[in-house]
């Protein structure tokens, strides 16, 4: 284990030792702010120091049995308990340096999702409308809830755009990489000839700012127009300007929001998005500052970038950032996005692992 992660495991395994004090204090929840933020630091890095722990334990292991190789008496013994630890210091430096790795500060965020059709016409939009019953299901799955924001429906079915707002633990660490063109190759449901087609939709994956306020929108630079919504929803709907359409005039941004029959309620929810679209305006803007520094990871996250291919003629999905090709489309169709999503965060974790080693 190299010297700088020794000094700064041992440097949180002191911290542990402060935070547990620190906590069995009588007086500890007093204030309940920190309270809870030394729980939450305890949380994150417990793993941790238990891991280091272990990986001091067997060197201590790798020590005694190397000790022990001189008495011929034991050596069989030994060298098999000098094997074992040595595999043990292997697989725990690697936990440990994976735990070590810099975590994203909006992981735990619950998200905005929005899916708009691309090149396709109508196809597309019945595509959208296949990809946001994907996520749904994968949301079902994780047992997280899902609120409907705003939805433009096609003439045939499916979406010309549609924004939802995904409220779960850990729903932006498990769908942060879906941003970007997905490519469907089938045959559309109104092909007579039986050809199939190939259109696209993009994905949008955007963190949830912890308020409004997080992110600072200018009154002066903003417009709302209400206007009455379109669609489903009855005669309440369409007699009452309930809809809102909010636009950021300094960035051209532009949302609206008609799901509500509440005028107050569409424009708390336009804001919302609108918030989350500026904060990753400027996440994308501070990446490529960085760009130049460190290699990006897992692609761009950049919207026009194609990331993925669904194949339904050949039941394959190709994910091209990681040449991935999985041979259960409709499994991954029907939310198992498990597998897709595992060998994303561990590219992300190898390449990270990478920056940091080029960087030592």
């Amino acid at each position: 284990m190299k010297e700088s992660m020794r000094a700064k495991l041992a440097q949180l395994s002191r911290r542990l030792t402060e935070i547990d004090a620190a906590l069995s204090r009588e007086d500890a929840a007093r204030d309940m702010d920190q309270f809870r933020r030394l729980s939450r630091e305890r949380s994150e890095i417990e793993p941790l120091v238990l891991g280091f722990h272990q990986y001091l334990a067997a060197t201590q292991d790798l020590a005694s049995a190397q000790q022990m190789l001189a008495d011929p008496e034991v050596r069989a013994l030994a060298e098999e308990e000098e094997v074992s630890a040595r595999r043990r210091i292997v697989t725990l430096e690697e936990d440990l340096q994976r735990l070590l790795l810099p975590t994203d500060p909006n992981d735990d965020r619950n998200i905005y999702l929005e899916i708009r059709a691309g090149t396709g016409g109508d196809e597309s939009a019945l595509f959208a409308g296949t990809l946001l019953r994907m996520y749904m299901r994968f949301a079902e799955r994780n047992r997280w809830q899902t609120e409907m924001i705003s939805e433009s429906a096609s003439d045939l079915g499916g979406y010309k755009e549609v924004i939802v707002r995904v409220i779960g633990h850990g729903a932006y660490s498990r769908l942060k990489f879906e941003s970007g063109v997905h490519r469907v190759q089938r045959v559309p449901e109104t092909e007579a000839q039986g050809r199939i087609h190939t259109s696209a939709c993009t994905v949008a994956v955007l963190p949830e700012a912890d308020e409004i306020n997080d992110v600072h929108i200018d009154p002066s630079e903003i417009r709302v127009d209400v206007f009455r919504a379109s669609g489903a929803g009855g005669q309440h709907v369409n007699k009452t300007e309930s809809a809102v359409r909010i636009t950021h005039l300094a960035s051209g941004i532009v949302v609206e929001c008609q799901d509500d029959r509440s005028q107050h309620k569409n424009k708390e929810r336009a804001m919302k998005v609108l918030a989350a679209r500026l904060k990753e305006s400027q996440r994308q803007a501070q990446q490529q500052q960085e760009a130049s520094a460190r290699r990006l990871l897992v692609g761009t996250g950049d919207r026009s970038e194609r990331i993925r291919t669904y194949n339904f003629p050949q039941g394959r999905i190709t994910d091209h950032r990681i040449n991935l090709t999985l041979y259960k489309i409709d499994q991954i169709m029907d939310g198992d996005l498990d597998e897709l999503s595992r060998a994303l965060t561990a590219e992300h974790q190898a390449e990270l692992l990478a920056s940091l080693s080029e960087v030592a």
